[in-house]
């Protein structure tokens, strides 16, 4: 699955990919194969990214914030 976001927050924020790579101690190809959508991230590295990031997992793959749908709370 392609993760809209995480390219997304990467640009908005003027981060090169080998700046975040060298970041969180991954390669470059790893992270492009995750914006991509060529290898999936598990978890844990979900979270990193988006604590590293300052947004939910749900931006990083989406690319928009959970909205509820009607009714929910």
């Amino acid at each position: 699955m392609e993760m809209v976001g995480l390219r997304k927050i990467r640009k908005k924020k003027g981060f090169s990919q080998l700046k975040v790579a060298m970041d969180l101690s991954i390669s470059r190809e790893a992270l492009s194969y995750y914006e991509n959508g060529k290898r999936s991230p598990d978890v844990q590295m979900l979270l990193i990214l988006s604590d590293y990031f300052d947004v939910s997992i749900d931006y990083l793959i989406r690319g928009t914030e959970f909205v509820p749908k009607y009714g929910e709370s």
